[in-house]
């Protein structure tokens, strides 16, 4: 898949869940279900203990060349990435995009090279001014808790080339919000999952999902 559409994949997706978990495992199990209950963009947190095995594998059981109505379709990525080391293992295991909490030059020109989407985070203008001269096509807002969705018309204002995705203090009371605010995607990460690890019951998690995929589709047909 090339990079192009694996952009307007995730950005069509709308909804990235961020995922942690204690195990490869774990994490995988997550997945499943929260792609079961809609979300097709998955980004699973170098946190998690050997991570990489879990991308492996949903890498294999997944795939973004699938019809989007296919149950086996989603988009496969890695986050909290913080080196290109880390970047090109995880391309390596399957990968499809990578994530990361701040801006690293090094790990942009990584994904570059091998032609795999990248989304640095990034708080102020110039982050995001440097991160947009390096070649990124997505920024990520983080943490998005330290601001409102305004505050993505006041970055368009003097960069409208930006892709905004605030991840970190989205839910569903303000993902409508974050959207008609102009954000390309919004990253969700604990509100999606800490029912669901609290009761054990893993079904709570496609329940959730289906909510954030219901919010997201209102929010776009404004």
């Amino acid at each position: 898949m090339k990079k192009p559409d694996i952009l307007r994949k995730v950005a069509d997706a709308g909804v990235v869940a961020v995922l942690r978990a204690d195990s490869p495992e774990d994490v995988a199990r997550i997945a499943r279900h929260a792609v079961k209950g809609g979300i097709k963009a998955i980004e699973i947190t170098m946190t998690v203990p050997f991570a990489l095995r879990a991308v492996e594998q949903l890498a294999g059981e997944f795939s973004s060349s699938a019809s989007p109505d296919d149950e086996n379709y989603a988009i496969i990525g890695v986050g909290t990435v913080l080196d290109p080391e880390t970047a090109r293992a995880a391309i390596m295991a399957g990968a499809e995009f990578v994530v990361a909490p701040s801006l690293n030059p090094d790990t942009v020109k990584l994904c570059n090279r091998y032609c795999v989407p990248v989304m640095p985070g990034a708080m102020t203008i110039r982050e995001i001014q440097s991160a947009l001269e390096l070649g990124v096509d997505i920024v990520k807002l983080f943490p998005g808790n330290a601001f409102s969705p305004g505050i993505i018309s006041a970055i368009k204002g003097p960069l409208p080339q930006a892709n905004i995705m605030p991840t970190g203090g989205v839910s569903l009371a303000n993902l409508k919000e974050w959207i008609q605010a102009g954000a390309v995607a919004v990253g969700i990460g604990s509100d999606l999952t800490k029912e669901a690890v609290k009761t054990g019951d893993y079904t709570l998690i496609e329940r959730q999902a289906a909510a954030y995929m219901e919010a997201y589709r209102n929010a776009v047909r404004r």
